[in-house]
């Protein structure tokens, strides 16, 4: 796993290695761009406005809602991504902190209608993820959802087939999450299948 000088390094180039890794249809990018439209399609069909983009390296995702008038806020480790981000989005509130630790005290109090993470939780243990998610299920409104968009599987299952064609360029650090293990936890948490290693998790607030 890249740590937050690893990212600060990679952030120039971030948009360009997605999008030719994404183009050839290559693990782990393949699906990305229907990734995120499909995490924006699902947040227009709702009314709230007020959305919590974790790990939200440039802005990607982010800069499309924030021109359409939604109140964005964000927290990602890598200096330079906000750095990027922020050039983007002047008025969003975005701040620099270690997803790994939960929220930060700015966000404690805070509640919103759509909090978004994608292609970033992978780098916390299957225990990290429930317990991040728990935090973050008790910081949405009533109607609001959780959207995880990464290199993501509904079974293990699908998840080692994915591993075993992808075998040259698999990353055995990464932790991808999996709905049917994360249901012990969150039994109303779906998925949407994007591509052969990517997907969409939803958990709603109720």
């Amino acid at each position: 796993m890249l740590d937050s000088k690893g990212f600060d390094l990679w952030a120039d180039d971030y948009d360009k290695s997605v999008n030719l890794c994404e183009e050839s249809d290559e693990y782990p990018f393949a699906g990305y761009k229907d990734v995120l439209g499909g995490i924006y399609q699902i947040i227009k069909s709702g009314s709230g406005k007020k959305i919590l983009d974790i790990g939200f390296g440039t802005g990607i995702l982010s800069k499309k809602l924030y021109d359409e008038g939604y109140c964005v806020n964000g927290m990602d480790f890598s200096e330079k991504m906000i750095e990027i981000a922020a050039a983007k989005m002047p008025e969003a509130v975005l701040y620099r902190h270690d997803f790994t630790k939960g929220l930060p005290e700015t966000f404690k109090n805070e509640r919103f209608d759509a909090i978004i993470c994608t292609y970033a939780i992978h780098h916390l243990s299957v225990s990290q993820q429930t317990a991040l998610l728990k935090e973050l299920k008790e910081h949405l409104l009533p109607q609001g959802k959780i959207l995880i968009g990464d290199v993501a599987f509904e079974t293990m299952e699908e998840l080692d087939h994915c591993r075993e064609i992808s075998r040259d360029d698999w990353d055995d650090e990464e932790i991808y999450p999996v709905a049917e293990i994360l249901r012990t936890d969150f039994p109303d948490i779906l998925f949407q299948k994007v591509s052969f290693c990517a997907g969409i998790l939803i958990l709603p607030a109720a």
